[in-house]
């Protein structure tokens, strides 16, 4: 059976939150299964994961606007299991109006997407995140666009390969907390 269409499963869409006007917005690429229960994004692993980040690199989670590029948990059933399906590119370019009438409202000046698929979300084509991360990519709305690997990835690794990851992971960060410095003096 083929999977259903990501609008046709049995959740709710799971709206981004934070301040209006918050310099920072967090970009990730949908809600998981623990987002969906509760209604709330980066609340599970991954997002408990970037708040140990976040705060280790003097970047208030309360002062940031977290969302997704995609609003609802893509899933295929198995047993009582909800197994995490990626987005296609479609589905991610359908849900674009919706992230971009969030930047709209929230009007950040830096923008974090965690993930290829929140790349996408925000400038309408696959990045690669080797390629993008560590320099800011100009918007049309003279925000800034930062790319970096997302959370739930440094989840799926181990040994010399995590250790790697989260070196560049937190580099970014570092980067992203300086970089909001600079733009606010």
């Amino acid at each position: 059976m083929p999977p259903m269409p990501i609008g046709c499963l049995d959740n709710q869409a799971v709206m981004g939150e934070g301040p209006k006007g918050a310099a920072l917005m967090i970009v990730g690429e949908q809600p998981g299964d623990q987002e969906d229960l509760a209604g709330r994004p980066f609340v599970g692993p991954a997002g408990q994961l970037l708040d140990r980040y976040l705060e280790k690199a003097g970047v208030d989670r309360k002062d940031a606007y977290l969302t997704n590029a995609v609003k609802h948990f893509k899933f295929v059933q198995r047993g009582k299991r909800r197994l995490h399906q990626s987005p296609t590119a479609k589905e991610i370019d359908i849900c674009r109006w919706w992230l971009e009438s969030e930047r709209a409202i929230v009007q950040p000046r830096l923008i974090l997407a965690t993930g290829a698929s929140a790349a996408r979300g925000l400038l309408g084509k696959t990045v690669s995140i080797s390629k993008t991360r560590g320099e800011p990519i100009p918007l049309e709305d003279d925000s800034e666009l930062w790319v970096t690997a997302h959370p739930s990835y440094l989840l799926r690794l181990d040994g010399e390969a995590k250790e790697k990851q989260t070196r560049l992971f937190e580099a970014d960060l570092a980067a992203v907390k300086e970089r909001l410095a600079e733009l606010a003096g």
